[in-house]
């Protein structure tokens, strides 16, 4: 049987992490704020928000309608089903409001790095959701385009990025978000691994 999402990774914690403190950052502006996590994959960042901060609305979207039906079962083990909607789309373009607070792992692995990945990572997780096309950057650059009509403002959009590509989503980030705050964020490994961007 196909994988229908890829296996949650220690380094995506750090996403949650950011959540946690943007929404810490955010509570005088927005008692129960809407947090987006965008191509939810499995539902570990959307679960885990959930869990931390019963007053926030939370929305999980991704394009693949097996990967929404494997995050939904797994809300329902763990009792959160019922705090969290699942969205079937394309990014943020099937939210029908702003969010707060955006927070996305998309693909960003180069098209050319997939043949020398691991092979417990090439044969058994879908290659559609680590391969981020030429550069990696495809869809993390197509969300920068749409979010600025998407996020609020105060609000934050917090992007999983690959351990070399701090400095060039950075840059896509100043183009969407011109006034605003970014920040590029390392795990535990000292490498960098997330873009904070507060609007």
């Amino acid at each position: 049987m196909a994988p229908s999402a890829p296996i949650p990774r220690p380094e995506t914690e750090l996403l949650v992490d950011e959540t946690l403190a943007q929404a810490r950052r955010l509570r005088h502006a927005y008692r129960g704020p809407h947090i987006v996590d965008v191509g939810t994959g499995c539902g570990a960042i959307a679960l885990a928000v959930a869990m931390h901060l019963p007053v926030a609305r939370v929305t999980a979207t991704d394009a693949s309608a097996d990967a929404l039906d494997l995050a939904r079962r797994n809300a329902e083990k763990l009792g959160v089903s019922g705090r969290i909607r699942f969205v079937l789309g394309d990014l943020l373009s099937p939210l029908d409001e702003p969010a707060n607070i955006v927070v996305a792992n998309l693909p960003y692995v180069p098209s050319c790095e997939w043949e020398g990945l691991a092979p417990e990572i090439r044969c058994y997780e879908p290659r559609a959701a680590l391969d981020g096309g030429p550069d990696g950057l495809q869809l993390i650059e197509r969300l920068l385009c749409q979010a600025p009509a998407h996020v609020r403002s105060p609000g934050a959009l917090i992007l999983e990025i690959g351990h070399d590509q701090g400095p060039a989503v950075a840059a896509l980030a100043q183009q969407a978000f011109p006034a605003t705050a970014i920040a590029v964020k390392k795990d535990l490994a000292s490498l960098d691994r997330a873009v904070v961007i507060e609007t």
